[in-house]
């Protein structure tokens, strides 16, 4: 990459991530943002374009020359979250903002892509995945079934995650699971309601739910840097109406659970489900359960890790080899269980506001060291 391509390349990224911020889109309703991606790759490089999963966008560049196919991952969605920035590019729109720093992500991606257009790779394919809806966790999976995408079969993966709370520019990885297995669990409680002043007559939820909270807590083993690490967090609770003169007759609880083993999870879940039949019935209550926002952890291949650290010696970048997963979820662990491949960390800044915080903005300088990690592993694998 020449300095002069890298000055007029980096103030239309900046601007392009601006746009992005400025009209968020959650997931799965990614039309515009989808729209904003595939005008500019049409516009400004030599890749093939086209939809995947309805709000996904892929862009390929195919040497035409036997390779290998390597999968880069950019995600696009924002959240439903309150901006309370002020700046100029701060979100238009009520109540959505981008607070992951997918928009940062996304400009991360479109820059690779016009960099393999001035330098194209020698061989094999080049796929570079706009991939929408990751906070919700159907966006992975969307495009893995999406008919279009089956096409390929990478033979690496690779996605990185800005973060904040490390130094900026920092390259963070880990060999195998780097975030958690997380799932979310609705449980209903259905009984029956009666007088306030005659419970005994109704089906009350009230210490159904008490007696989950409770187990869930005494469950609960939140050290991020023992194997068995174990989190069940209440998030949402739903009893009775503002009637005061009705007992309660149905109850909800929210919950999310994480761990960094498979066994475990699925372990703690059948006791979980188990102890949950047991007070159902103590109290006379039907127990429905809902399963949402599954993310299976991302399982980093040792191979993968070796072309990352490769790039980041190449680049001169700062390596920090963290010793325990991060305890959030994200999709691209689906890509890693099915593909050889990895995530990595991108230092936002040590005091940079939290990821999911209100006041969070993606740092615009880390852009270009986004696009020379990943540049630099295009050209290890497939030449440039």
């Amino acid at each position: 990459m020449t300095t002069s391509f890298i000055d007029q390349l980096i103030p239309r990224l900046h601007a392009i991530r601006k746009e992005l911020h400025a009209y968020p889109e959650v997931a799965e309703q990614e039309f515009a943002t989808a729209k904003r991606i595939e005008n500019h790759l049409r516009e400004n490089t030599s890749a093939t374009v086209t939809r995947v999963a309805k709000t996904g966008v892929l862009a390929i560049f195919d040497s035409k020359v036997e390779g290998k196919t390597i999968l880069l991952r950019a995600d696009t969605d924002a959240l439903p979250i309150q901006e309370v920035n002020d700046f100029t590019h701060k979100s238009t729109f009520p109540a959505i903002s981008h607070k992951c720093g997918h928009d940062g992500h996304t400009s991360i991606m479109v820059g690779v892509a016009e960099i393999a257009t001035k330098f194209p790779i020698k061989t094999g394919k080049l796929l570079l995945l706009f991939q929408p809806a990751e906070e919700n966790g159907m966006g992975a999976q969307g495009v893995l079934n999406d008919s279009g995408f089956q096409q390929f079969e990478p033979d690496f993966v690779f996605a990185l995650h800005n973060l904040p709370g490390f130094e900026k520019h920092q390259i963070v990885i880990k060999e195998k699971a780097f975030t958690a297995n997380v799932k979310s669990i609705i449980i209903k409680l259905n009984g029956k309601t009666a007088h306030a002043a005659e419970p005994e007559k109704g089906f009350n939820p009230a210490l159904a739910i008490a007696k989950i909270l409770t187990y869930s807590e005494e469950q609960t083993n939140n050290f991020p840097e023992r194997e068995d690490f174990f989190l069940v967090t209440p998030i949402y609770l739903n009893m009775g109406e503002l009637a005061y003169g009705i007992s309660a007759g149905y109850g909800e609880v929210h919950l999310t659970i994480r761990s960094w083993s498979n066994e475990l999870m699925e372990e703690n879940i059948t006791r979980l489900l188990s102890f949950i039949d047991k007070v159902s019935e103590k109290y006379h209550l039907k127990a429905g359960i809902e399963w949402l926002q599954v993310f299976h952890a991302n399982q980093n291949n040792a191979e993968a890790i070796a072309e990352i650290k490769k790039a980041a010696l190449e680049n001169q970048f700062s390596l920090n080899q963290i010793k325990h997963p991060f305890k959030w979820g994200e999709d691209f662990g689906l890509f890693t269980q099915k593909c050889k491949g990895a995530m990595f960390g991108l230092g936002a800044g040590k005091n940079m506001p939290a990821l999911h915080n209100p006041d969070y903005d993606y740092p615009d300088e880390i852009t270009i060291t986004g696009i020379k990690m990943f540049h630099q592993i295009v050209s290890q694998t497939l030449g440039c």
